[in-house]
């Protein structure tokens, strides 16, 4: 199983991206996917994720800002990141899990102020 991020960037605070994260197999197959990000000298931190049933959760940090989506025929998820701020510059990860957890290889995303 592959996954494989883009969509990352440079971006203004306030601005907006998308990221995608496709993977190799069929996305309902997985019990979960999900977006983590890490920042320079901070953890890992799990930014959102969608089950297979379709629910979704955000980190806090994130609410109301980020959303969650998924296209089923292109085993495809997305992050659509809106109002972003310089706390959000990170390199962000797709992680889909079944059986095992598999990770992407990750994309920068920088918000200049």
């Amino acid at each position: 199983v592959r996954v494989v991020e883009s969509g990352g960037g440079l971006v203004q605070a306030g601005g907006s991206l998308r990221l995608s994260c496709t993977a190799s197999a069929r996305i309902f197959s997985f019990n979960d996917m999900g977006w983590y990000r890490q920042a320079p000298g901070k953890e890992l931190e799990l930014v959102a994720s969608i089950t297979a049933g379709g629910s979704t959760s955000y980190a806090d940090s994130v609410k109301g800002r980020f959303a969650l989506s998924r296209d089923n025929a292109n085993n495809t998820v997305y992050l659509q990141m809106n109002s972003l701020i310089p706390e959000d510059t990170a390199v962000y990860y797709c992680s889909a899990e079944k059986v095992g957890r598999y990770w992407g290889q990750g994309t920068q995303v920088t918000v200049s102020s």
